[in-house]
């Protein structure tokens, strides 16, 4: 399968992450110094639905390392769900004599690569997501920039929030998943934090800790909430409504996904594209590169979506402990 390698394109799909610029130009610079042609297919499935497809050279990822979001642009495309446009892609494929495609994304984009390896395209995916939400890998592609965002965004919410002896709600992104939410709880002194895989809806009892801490005398209230629960300002006004003390909600919302890519994220990026570059060429497909006890490696796509990623109890507890 190897010697049927001769163009790999590369596709940015799903939600942005910082970091997918470096992956990007990993792909293209390893592909070309191993001898392949590279495509850069843009706006993700749905530009390969409308044949949006480049040629790319090494000059094309130049200073774009330390960029945010992805030079390829990204959609997401709802008709790539169905058969027929899988098929047409896998035909738009072969008419632009591309063999292989390195999706970078989420476990949305996989399953859009799992259908085109169905139908003879070798495809490799690279995890590109802030939510760290896929359960094949310890690390996701976005996930270290967007926690540093929201962690600096925060403190500077918290310091207005002590000089006014406030509450405050700050919800952070993440989708279903409460990992940017569990590092910002701890990272942040957050006296309470929501994830959607703990939290039991018990208002309540958030109430009575802000209660029984202004008897204490702290003067500030930090919750961190994360998207996956959401209504943030609703919760507000419940919660000032109850216990007298003034509620601000703020949501971050899209700014996590942007920014210059920290170290780690232009680190892992560059070395999970190179990685989906090298096994294709070892003649595997239908495979997502992850990051596993210390170790680049990949499974197979059906296996890795099977997959289920729990919060780690300890980390949790952990969280909870530390707003005594």
């Amino acid at each position: 399968m190897a010697d049927e390698i001769k163009t790999v394109a590369v596709l940015t799909s799903g939600g942005d992450a910082p970091g997918m610029n470096a992956a990007i130009r990993s792909v293209v610079r390893t592909a070309i110094s191993r001898g392949l042609k590279v495509k850069g297919i843009k706006k993700g499935y749905n530009g390969l639905l409308n044949e949006d497809i480049i040629d790319m050279q090494p000059r094309n990822v130049s200073d774009i390392i330390q960029r945010g979001g992805t030079i390829l642009g990204t959609a997401r495309c709802l008709e790539f769900k169905k058969a027929e446009y899988q098929k047409k892609g896998a035909e738009i494929c072969r008419k632009h004599g591309i063999d292989g495609i390195v999706v970078i994304g989420g476990d949305g984009s996989y399953r859009g690569a799992q259908a085109l390896s169905r139908l003879g395209i070798n495809t490799v995916g690279v995890p590109g997501t802030i939510d760290l939400d896929i359960a094949c890998t310890d690390y996701t592609i976005g996930f270290d920039t967007a926690v540093n965002t929201a962690m600096e965004a925060i403190d500077k919410v918290k310091d207005t929030s002590s000089s006014h002896e406030r509450c405050s709600i700050i919800e952070v992104m993440g989708r279903n998943a409460g990992y940017i939410a569990l590092w910002c709880g701890i990272a942040n002194g957050a006296e309470d934090v929501l994830l959607p895989e703990k939290y039991d809806f018990n208002e309540q009892e958030i109430i009575n800790h802000i209660i029984e801490s202004r008897k204490k005398g702290k003067t500030h209230h930090l919750i961190i909430n994360a998207e996956g629960i959401g209504h943030s300002t609703s919760m507000a006004r419940r919660i000032e409504a109850a216990t007298g003390v003034e509620t601000r909600a703020t949501i971050l919302g899209y700014m996590q996904r942007g920014g210059n890519p920290t170290a780690m994220d232009r680190y892992y990026a560059s070395i999970m594209g190179a990685y989906a570059v090298d096994i294709m060429l070892q003649g595997k497909t239908n495979r997502v590169v992850g990051y596993r006890n210390g170790v680049f490696t990949d499974f197979d796509i059906e296996d890795a979506l099977k997959m289920q990623k729990n919060i780690d109890e300890y980390q949790f507890e952990v969280a909870h402990l530390l707003t005594v």
